[in-house]
């Protein structure tokens, strides 16, 4: 591993804790006026039972994504989309939407309040308005063991075609490593490596009954030619920003469950998610053909695990 100046010596300029990317209504808001950020943006709105938000799109494609509640999404142009949603991100996958750019879009809640991320990318061409079924995406088992992970990839081709954006999410269990063997997306190799800047939005769930502070880690590092250092302790609402560099482990806590939505975009005509690991930990992957699964994953809405 390459560090900087000590560990975490960059996390000022590339981890954002909750309450400071508030942006009018959104609780959340990370876009291209983050020094250093051009390609992919995060808004999360808290909507009030009885609220609605109006938002246009402008420049770029959104992935709408509830993650907690039920939302319609009134569109210009178009039939609206309801979203059933989630009682929370871990009560199983939600169906979600794609709306194209230049769409100016109301969001309104069922009657119970609503928790809402729109994931978005520059766009240079249009589709049309999409509702992405949950069951279009089925959970994936990713990693084996304590390094066992659950993606749902409602967001990634080729469940979604779109012009630039990527988006997924993640469930680690209470004491796995996510992320894992470190990787990055920094470079254009066709068919090796994609080059995107990645964001990742965290939620935590404790599973301790006394309700302890569920924290998560998260580590991202780079190489003498391009220097990165961060390890941030996170929280549900936090943003860690990866404009380059290797990544991993994301590391949930043994007391709480971790949850992170990623966004991912860049400069290059093709659109696809390759990642080249790092090879000092890339020979875990042998490990993984004998070693079994986590069985408390793929989480459902019926409780925490479908086994």
């Amino acid at each position: 591993m390459t560090r900087g100046g000590g560990v975490g010596a960059d996390n000022a300029r590339w981890v954002v804790a909750r309450g400071e990317a508030v942006s009018g209504p959104f609780a959340v808001a990370i876009t291209d006026e983050v020094d250093g950020w051009q390609h992919t943006s995060l808004r999360v709105v808290e909507l009030e039972v009885g609220v609605a938000m109006t938002h246009d799109t402008g420049h770029e494609e959104v992935v709408v994504v509830p993650l907690a509640g039920s939302v319609t999404i009134d569109i210009d142009g178009a039939e609206s989309i309801v979203l059933e949603g989630r009682r929370s991100v871990f009560d199983g996958p939600s169906d979600t939407a794609y709306l194209p750019r230049q769409r100016t879009i109301t969001l309104r809640e069922s009657g119970t309040g609503a928790r809402v991320a729109l994931c978005g990318a520059r766009a240079t061409t249009d589709r049309a308005p999409r509702r992405i079924a949950a069951h279009e995406a089925r959970p994936e088992l990713r990693g084996a063991g304590t390094a066992t992970r659950e993606v749902r990839a409602f967001g990634l081709p080729p469940v979604l075609d779109a012009d630039a954006v990527l988006v997924c999410e993640v469930i680690t269990p209470a004491g796995n490593w996510s992320s894992w063997p470190p990787h990055k997306h920094d470079e254009d190799h066709p068919g090796v490596e994609s080059e995107l800047e990645e964001i990742y939005y965290f939620e935590m769930r404790s599973i301790d009954p006394r309700g302890t502070d569920p924290v998560g880690y998260q580590r991202v590092y780079g190489t003498a030619d391009r220097p990165i250092d961060v390890l941030a302790e996170v929280r549900t609402g936090d943003v860690v920003l990866v404009p380059h560099g290797w990544h991993g482990p994301a590391m949930a806590a043994p007391d709480a469950d971790l949850y992170y939505l990623n966004v991912m975009a860049g400069p290059g005509t093709e659109r696809a998610w390759l990642i080249a690991d790092d090879p000092a930990h890339a020979w875990v992957r042998e490990g993984w053909t004998d070693t079994a699964p986590d069985p408390r994953l793929p989480f459902s809405s019926e409780g925490r695990s479908e086994q």
